[in-house]
């Protein structure tokens, strides 16, 4: 293909109704699809830049995997092309084109699988491309046209209800049937993730210590509410109600996502704890040990999902002297703010999320409060990060201009990591412009700021840490204000009745709250499998170097979420709501095809970066 230059903002020729911009797309796709055709796997990779990407979720690597320059997508389609024969490839919307840019929706189909795709051109060369798997063929899901009647119209003595039904599944599965599918942890990743199996008709099992769907949330601290805005964390299918607040509570989520695990008719085990799980090599299956409120049961799933949130156990430092304290001390995951702390001396070891809504909570409560800032700590300002950084996407404005939920995801998810940084650096910048005064205040009483250790701010150093930084919904003024007072620097020790810093400041307290987040997700899989298994699927959450040219390992995707891991039928799901709704939808086909028998093989399994 040459490199004709098409502007896009010129008119179209007499006839043709198409833009410059669709006349682009249009133009690659076909040069695209004449060489995927033909088998021309050197032609198809130099119709991208020479250092573009192509994003993949499952429709050709059957893995979330990201290839960088040329090279990689040779390779990735000399691998891979025969086995999937992509076609019909065609433009899903008009196109657009800014600063030089064009970009537009895709379609295709594999021999297998629908697919929908976004690209972005730089000078008829593909800069981004993301293609995804929606659905497999000859498994859609059973909506709209398709969905089931409800009732066999034909009557007969053995014609069940729709409650009889659902009883004798719920009686069944787990005793006289067993699940393909048992997802160990039953908060909003689990739910959703179950939510889309059940959809796909894959026998799924949800099982929850808690007593309740939804207890993840109702027993954290009182004040809790959403810090994202409700447009960005919508469950599949079942989007929260368009009167809804921007930032919903704790409690009001707990029970949206109880009645959400009844209206889905999840087969949601709670009060049950899983004790142990190892795979039975004879079998194909695992042996998961539960004991369902005072029962012991073993189930035999195929496959076994750990989606038990973001972090491991909650990490509490072990700091001298901390057994001579004479008050109380908890983690925050404890830490409720139920009780009466009038007057009371607390210190909140940690500046994130947690630990500002806790001090809030402890001010409101007529406490004296010191925060304890240990290291620097990034701040979006609420209202400026859904300005600037969700606006965007996940807005009502996002609404009225026609980009979905759906269309939001997949616009986020057309950013390769790679990339992302330098995406999410004018976002940022404006931030700091615009919050300029409110920056200067925290710097003034002593707080230590940044953006991200190259200036990318929130999004992407939670994708690099999971932690570091606060999205303000008010606590910020309570520290400029001197109303909670910060403290820096290191614990030294622990008296009994004061927190000691290393420079010698003595923090006087009745009250510890260690606000100090929590270990991996690999302890998990160390004390419910084994710690052999959790070394062989390696570190989880994190993308090491941001591109293959740093020094350190390449990742190009999250560590082992969503994807397969490197024990086979074994996987991790979790995030924050917008994650675990948009790549549960990947993770239910992969599972789908698996249990339905479809070939899989897995492109590019990532490398194993152990445990530390």
């Amino acid at each position: 293909m040459t490199d004709t230059k098409i502007n896009p903002t010129e008119a179209a020729d007499s006839g043709d109704p198409r833009s410059g911009a669709d006349k682009a797309i249009d133009s690659w796709l076909a040069e695209f699809d004449s060489a995927l055709s033909a088998n021309d796997v050197g032609r198809a990779a130099e119709l991208f830049e020479a250092d573009g990407f192509w994003r993949d979720f499952v429709a050709f690597t059957w893995n979330l995997k990201t290839m960088e320059g040329r090279d990689d997508i040779r390779d990735m389609l000399t691998s891979r092309l025969a086995d999937v024969r992509p076609r019909n490839w065609r433009r899903d919307d008009p196109a657009n084109a800014d600063s030089g840019v064009i970009d537009g929706w895709l379609t295709f189909e594999t021999d297998v699988a629908r697919g929908w795709a976004h690209l972005r051109l730089r000078e008829g060369k593909a800069w981004t491309l993301l293609t995804t798997m929606q659905e497999l063929k000859g498994f859609e899901e059973r909506k709209g046209r398709a969905r089931d009647k409800g009732v066999d119209h034909v009557i007969t003595r053995e014609r069940k209800t729709w409650l009889e039904r659902r009883r004798e599944a719920e009686e069944t599965l787990g005793y006289s049937e067993q699940p393909y599918v048992v997802i160990i942890g039953g908060g909003q990743g689990g739910i959703g993730l179950a939510a889309r199996l059940k959809r796909a008709d894959v026998p799924t099992i949800v099982v929850e210590r808690n007593e309740r769907a939804g207890d993840s949330w109702r027993k954290r601290y009182k004040s809790l509410h959403l810090h994202d805005p409700v447009w960005y964390d919508h469950m599949p299918y079942l989007p929260f109600p368009d009167d809804w607040p921007v930032f919903p509570s704790k409690d009001k989520v707990g029970d949206w996502l109880e009645h959400y695990a009844d209206i889905m008719e999840l087969n949601y085990w709670s009060g049950t704890e899983c004790v142990g799980a190892e795979f039975d090599e004879a079998a194909g299956t695992w042996k998961v040990r539960v004991n369902r409120r005072g029962e012991d049961v073993e189930l035999r799933p195929t496959q076994l999902v750990f989606a038990l949130g973001v972090s491991g156990y909650p990490n509490t430092p072990s700091f001298p002297g901390a057994d001579s304290f004479a008050g109380q001390q908890c983690h925050s995951s404890e830490f409720t703010g139920e009780e009466d702390y009038e007057g009371t001396r607390a210190v909140v070891i940690g500046s994130n999320n947690s630990a500002h809504d806790i001090c809030a909570t402890l001010w409101q409560k007529g406490a004296e409060v010191t925060m304890v800032q240990r290291s620097s700590t990034h701040i979006s300002r609420s209202e400026s990060l859904m300005d600037l950084g969700l606006g965007p996407l996940y807005s009502e404005e996002a609404l009225a201009n026609g980009v979905t939920t759906e269309k939001a995801d997949m616009l986020f998810a057309s950013w390769p990591y790679a990339l992302l940084p330098d995406a999410q650096k004018p976002v940022y910048d404006a931030m700091a412009e615009r919050d300029a005064e409110f920056y200067q205040q925290l710097r003034d009483v002593g707080f230590d700021l940044d953006f991200g250790e190259d200036g990318s701010g929130l999004f992407v150093k939670y994708l690099r840490r999971g932690s570091g930084y606060y999205i303000d919904v008010g606590a910020s003024q309570l520290l400029i204000d001197g109303e909670v007072a910060l403290a820096s620097g290191q614990v030294d020790h622990i008296e009994s009745d004061a927190v000691v810093l290393a420079d010698g400041t003595r923090l006087p307290a009745d009250l510890i709250v260690y606000a100090t987040g929590y270990g991996s997700m690999n302890q998990w899989l160390t004390d419910i499998v084994s710690p052999e298994v959790a070394d062989r699927v390696g570190k989880v959450w994190g993308f090491g170097s941001d591109t293959k040219r740093d020094p350190g390992p390449w990742e190009g995707e999250l560590r082992n979420m969503w994807k397969p891991t490197n024990v086979e039928q074994l996987w991790i799901h979790g995030g924050n709501l917008h994650q675990s709704r948009h790549y549960s939808k990947y993770l239910t086909l992969q599972l789908k095809a698996r249990m339905e028998g479809i070939s899989t093989p897995v492109y590019g399994l990532q490398e194993v970066h152990h445990t530390e």
